[in-house]
């Protein structure tokens, strides 16, 4: 019950976020129920097919009517001040840290292998938000250097380590969630990065044999 609570608060809280998307650039009503729901199932609909499973929304329709009605009220309420990017950034980083979790728990629920479930958890948790960025034609999160998918990783990882330990599945659930929002968080306050790929302007040109700054 604890973990269904979690999903169901999860797709509330991405959804909002691709609704905040889509508000803010005027889309009409029928736009922002689709991208909240596109946002709110897709990283959730993608880990079911790759693990064999019944996609989640299909045998649960519960899940439809909570985007539905979280996208209805973003739209309802987009006139107020607190609608800006700002919420749109601690919404997502809620929701990264709760599908992360719900994800890597739905692998071991089936059986998957604990390294599986903790890239099931990374999927769950990220792709909802690169959909929703492609299809609002937002730069990628991927594309940029604040942390984010490790945020996802962290917070699938403390789930699973702690359900090893033997915690109950409530305590290790919030522990994962604790976990992968306190990053995400000092990321978004802090501007935490992870140190960036070395480029050819890094490397040593051997023609010349200097480097580059």
């Amino acid at each position: 019950m604890a973990l269904v609570l979690i999903d169901y608060l999860a797709v509330a809280v991405f959804a909002a976020t691709g609704a905040l998307a889509a508000v803010e650039r005027r889309i009409d009503v029928v736009g922002v129920l689709w991208l909240a729901a596109i946002t709110g199932i897709g990283g959730g609909t993608v880990r079911d097919l790759l693990l064999g499973q019944p996609v989640f929304w299909v045998r649960e329709p519960t899940y439809i009517i909570i985007a539905a009605v979280t996208a209805l009220l973003v739209y309802l309420t987009a006139g107020l001040p607190q609608t800006t990017q700002r919420i749109l950034l601690w919404l997502d980083a809620a929701g990264l840290a709760f599908v992360a979790v719900s994800g890597a728990a739905k692998a071991l629920a089936v059986g998957a292998a604990p390294s599986i479930a903790l890239v099931m958890g990374m999927i769950t948790a990220a792709l909802g938000g690169i959909i929703r960025d492609v299809l609002a034609h937002e730069p990628s999160i991927l594309l940029r250097k604040e942390i984010y998918i490790t945020a996802a990783m962290l917070g699938a990882g403390v789930y699973l380590v702690a359900h090893a330990l033997g915690l109950s599945e409530p305590i290790s659930a919030m522990l994962g969630i604790a976990a992968g929002f306190g990053l995400r968080a000092g990321a978004l306050v802090f501007g935490w990065t992870l140190p960036g790929a070395r480029g050819t302007d890094d490397r040593t040109d051997g023609g010349a044999g200097n480097s580059a700054p």
